[in-house]
């Protein structure tokens, strides 16, 4: 059974950081691709930054390049989302995403609330 395990979550002041992690177990990370989604309050979850399988190239949305980076450790069957410089617009459950085809997992969430 593949399990997704998300961790890394809080509240942070506008212009911090934080690091996301989502460990998988049940399948190798390698073979997905895997990715980091969110959803705030009302609106729909949207893509915030993907690792095509068996590549190292992180794609991101307009709304985070250049402040989160994604990376994956394929020997901690683990991905990363560094977020730096945050927004309270970055607040929003963030859902880390496996698919393969026409498979998807997805973790629990982790909420990440920026505010002053």
């Amino acid at each position: 059974q593949v399990q997704l395990i998300e961790s890394g979550g809080g509240l942070v002041h506008p212009g911090g950081s934080l690091n996301l992690s989502c460990v998988a177990s049940g399948t190798l990370i390698y073979i997905w691709d895997m990715g980091w989604f969110r959803q705030a309050p009302g609106k729909q979850r949207e893509l915030v930054a993907r690792i095509v399988r068996k590549t190292d190239d992180a794609n991101y949305s307009d709304s985070v390049r250049g402040r989160f980076t994604m990376t994956r450790d394929v020997a901690k069957n683990t991905v990363y989302l560094q977020m730096n410089n945050l927004e309270t617009e970055d607040t929003a459950i963030y859902y880390c995403n496996a698919n393969l085809l026409s498979t998807e997992q997805w973790g629990q969430g982790a909420q990440i609330t920026v505010s002053t």
